[in-house]
């Protein structure tokens, strides 16, 4: 395996899970990646400690308030500091970047990687709310500029290296696993009197509060189905979702003539993460081996969608279309933070959600503006039901 010279990576969002762990791939890998770019949003410690060590081109701190700080901690250096939204959405057009890593959490994502996209980067993407938002548009950006979008979640980047040498084969079905999360095999009178503790315990896997929370509803999973739609052409009969508990196989790929293929290995995120970064060539690691003999029996089953909602409300969002997916993220973003905030119960989060989606203004062809507008006026709508719920 050779390459031509270092990838120059922008990381945008490095200073959450899959960002750190974006970072130690680097580490572990300096004859064959440099940091460019750094972005957070509001972590200035760990920020100012990665831009040290790793001594990035540009960093970038997007709450404004905090730019003095940043700025001052490393006017020593030999690096750019810029702050707000704006930097944020233009310094992934910079002409020395490689690839850029969106591991930014939520809805915040969608712009900087759209501007990414066209100004011709390809893009590891840790950020599947920018697909479940604006999807259509993303995708046919990126086709439009030839740039390649590389999955980083685990179940969309084990799809994708199943895909790897079968792209004349047709595909009859993907099926996507899931742990099930900390309330798997729970019953809805279970599910009243959970807390924020019990759902931020995720049995496997090492995620940030968000993303932890939305395992635990499904709404990752139902995230993940519309991810899978938009990165591989798929109609939602195309697409399963099974219940794996032990996180093993990551996912499956089924074709024409009833032949499946699966990607195994520990749950470990540096994995996917440098599969991304390093593609088309895979990159020797010491990371843990899995061994069969360590799990002799693996277990399959289907999810609940009727104590899980989410997961139906996003299969709904997605066959409907539209601005719908869009309207379903907004809301989502809206109660996991209420629910985080103790405000609300888990099972009021896939209430608030329906009932915004129902309330919400349905746009069936929109533009990049009309999501942004949806998104602000999903927010407002979900808000207020939120408080209602107090």
């Amino acid at each position: 395996m050779t390459f031509k010279m270092k990838k120059k990576i922008a990381i945008l969002g490095s200073t959450g899970s899959i960002g750190t762990q974006a970072l130690e791939v680097i580490e572990q890998n300096p004859e064959l990646f440099e940091v460019e770019v750094l972005t957070a949003n509001n972590s200035v410690e760990l920020l100012i400690q990665q831009a040290k060590k790793f001594q990035p081109n540009v960093v970038v701190i997007a709450n404004k308030e905090k730019y003095q700080l940043v700025s001052s901690a490393l006017e020593d250096e030999d690096i750019k500091v810029y702050a707000g939204e704006e930097a944020l959405n233009q310094v992934v057009e910079m002409d020395t970047i490689d690839l850029v890593l969106t591991a930014m959490v939520g809805y915040s994502g969608l712009i900087p990687t759209y501007n990414a996209v066209n100004a011709g980067k390809p893009i590891a993407l840790a950020n599947k709310e920018t697909l479940v938002v604006a999807g259509e548009i993303i995708t046919k950006a990126a086709r439009e500029k030839q740039v390649d979008l590389l999955p980083v979640d685990s179940e969309h980047s084990a799809i994708f290296q199943c895909l790897v040498g079968e792209f004349m084969n047709p595909v009859e079905k993907i099926y996507l696993t899931c742990s099930g999360g900390p309330f798997r095999g729970k019953t809805l009178e279970d599910l009243q009197h959970v807390t924020v503790d019990d759902a931020l315990a995720h049995p496997n896997w090492d995620m940030g509060a968000k993303i932890t929370i939305d395992s635990a509803t499904l709404m990752n999973k139902g995230f993940e189905v519309i991810e899978a739609h938009w990165l591989f052409g798929l109609p939602a009969s195309k697409i399963d979702v099974v219940v794996h508990p032990e996180s093993i196989i990551h996912s499956i790929v089924q074709f024409e003539d009833g032949s499946m293929k699966a990607q195994m290995g520990l749950p470990d995120m540096k994995l996917p993460i440098q599969y991304a970064m390093g593609f088309p060539n895979r990159i020797k690691n010491n990371f843990p081996r899995f061994n069969f003999l360590d799990y002799t029996t693996l277990h399959f089953e289907q999810p609940n969608t009727e104590i899980f909602r989410n997961l139906a409300l996003a299969f709904a969002a997605m066959e409907k279309g539209g601005n719908m997916p869009c309207i379903l993220n907004a809301a989502n973003e809206i109660v996991v933070e209420a629910f985080l905030k103790r405000k609300i119960s888990f099972l009021q989060m896939p209430e608030i959600i329906e009932q915004a989606m129902n309330k919400v203004d349905f746009v069936n062809q929109p533009t990049l503006n009309d999501l942004i507008e949806t998104n602000n006026e999903t927010r407002t709508v979900a808000q207020l039901l939120t408080e209602n719920k107090i």
